[in-house]
């Protein structure tokens, strides 16, 4: 049974879970508001009308770290994609393609949804990345793509989804 389904549902992949928008749990997200305009001092976006985006540096912007830049610091993804199989092994550069092709397209719009690395362990590939949605999308587009097993572990207490896809 896939997490957070109940017996006799059905799996729905494209189904937006709602505590994955409260950004209130997680603890890398700043507890008091930000001076406006912000800039990112290791990547340069900049906090501006209540969010990070990326926009023309003001002069007189104050300096902070945004979350995805402190969670790449400390090394401390938000999302896993574990992506697993043997599809996967024999189409391994066109996998990491499509996961930084999504990289790119939302974090345009996006600047804290990055990918923080991808590595081989064990015969399978791992992604982490800096928020949960974009790991959510990233399993989502694998199983969309080339279908396979697709099953989400989140850990609300942590702030953390954990994403299988296996083919």
């Amino acid at each position: 049974m896939k997490s957070g389904q109940t017996p006799g549902s059905a799996f729905q992949p494209g189904r937006h879970l709602q505590i994955l928008d409260d950004p209130s749990h997680d603890p890398y997200q700043d507890r008091e508001k930000l001076a406006e305009p912000s800039v990112c001092a290791d990547c340069g976006a900049v906090f501006h009308e209540g969010r990070w985006q990326w926009a023309a540096v003001p002069a007189h912007a104050h300096k902070a770290h945004c979350t995805a830049c402190r969670r790449i610091h400390d090394k401390f993804p938000a999302g896993y994609v574990s992506i697993e199989g043997s599809f996967a092994q024999a189409h391994k550069a066109e996998l990491i393609n499509l996961a930084r092709h999504l990289e790119s397209r939302e974090k345009a719009d996006h600047p804290l949804q990055r990918i923080m690395a991808i590595e081989e362990q064990d015969g399978h590939m791992m992604i982490t990345t800096t928020d949960i949605h974009l790991a959510r999308t990233i399993g989502e587009a694998l199983h969309r793509a080339y279908k396979g097993e697709l099953d989400y572990q989140y850990n609300k207490e942590e702030y953390l989804l954990r994403v299988r896809w296996k083919h």
